[in-house]
């Protein structure tokens, strides 16, 4: 009947968020715990230089408060 593949969709559910999970997880240890920025637009580039020109040390990931802006 239709409820014996009830067993089978957490098995299949959690199979497919494992990969999702360890990519969050890898960028998360790699990028000194800060989500990966992708610039996909001419916008989201023109933020990425400027917070690399506020942060002060040319890393677009390294933020700094506007309160520390000269």
């Amino acid at each position: 009947m239709w409820f014996e593949i009830l067993p089978g969709v957490p098995i299949m559910a959690v199979c497919l968020s494992i990969p999702q999970a360890a990519t969050a997880h890898i960028n998360k240890f790699t990028n000194g715990h800060k989500e990966k920025r992708i610039a996909h637009f001419h916008y989201q580039w023109s933020l990425m230089e400027r917070d690399k020109c506020i942060s002060g040390v040319n890393r677009h990931y390294v933020t700094k408060g506007l309160e520390n802006i000269d």
